[in-house]
């Protein structure tokens, strides 16, 4: 059995209620849940929150909540691995047979199913704990640089500043979307960064909606796209 698990806590900071506020039409988080049902590949689409309105958009929308979050793993200190593994164990508690899980965060309205159903054979093929989608980074990290108290600038790495940028590495960051991974991997609190295989994606549609100005750029990127 293949189950997506949305976490959508209610106590966002830097854009409150973020979760479940309008974007574009209709609430952030429908547009994970849409996504994930359009894909066709979960046999459940579970929401896990501490949050009495989120839960009840959630339903409106078409995703199950039949748990909630524990108090301890809804704060902002709480990393996604022990929150997807609670939710494996309560699914399991349930007597669902869970194979796989796909974490979706709830901010993500450029996701593709497509995507999702890649990750998933990719999972499936090269039988790797996780996989999940990477872009790469617009710029050589290998050139990075910081600026001293005096406003002069320096190369982080100073062994870099005479290479040519096409000469670097290519660099690729998470693209803050989905994780698939093995049930056993998600229980185990096995490290779902390194420990996988990447999907790379079009920089273009990576949105990291983390604060106002990310919202915007969402905003202004899906008006663009709607026009095409």
């Amino acid at each position: 059995m293949n189950v997506a698990i949305i976490p959508a806590r209610g106590g966002s900071k830097r854009i409150p209620r973020k979760n479940i506020k309008s974007f574009c039409g209709k609430p952030m988080i429908a547009w994970a849940i849409e996504v994930a049902k359009k894909s066709e590949i979960f046999d459940h689409i579970i929401v896990s929150s501490d949050d009495s309105e989120i839960i009840e958009i959630a339903i409106e929308w078409g995703a199950e909540t039949p748990f909630l979050r524990p108090e301890h793993l809804a704060d902002d200190l709480t990393p996604t691995v022990p929150v997807i593994a609670q939710a494996v164990e309560a699914c399991q508690s349930m007597g669902w047979s869970v194979d796989n899980a796909c974490c979706i965060y709830p901010s993500v309205p450029f996701l593709e199913s497509n995507d999702l159903i890649i990750a998933r054979d990719l999972l499936y093929e090269t039988q790797a704990n996780f996989v999940y989608p990477v872009a790469e980074y617009p710029h050589p990290i290998q050139r990075a640089m910081r600026q001293r108290s005096s406003g002069q600038m320096e190369f982080i790495d100073p062994s870099s500043e005479m290479t040519r940028t096409q000469d670097l590495e290519t660099t690729f960051h998470d693209a803050g979307q989905f994780y698939w991974g093995k049930a056993t991997a998600w229980l185990k609190h096995k490290k779902m960064h390194s420990d996988a295989i990447g999907l790379v994606i079009p920089s273009w549609r990576v949105v990291d909606i983390d604060n106002l100005d990310d919202w915007k750029r969402a905003e202004l990127l899906n008006a663009v796209l709607e026009m095409d």
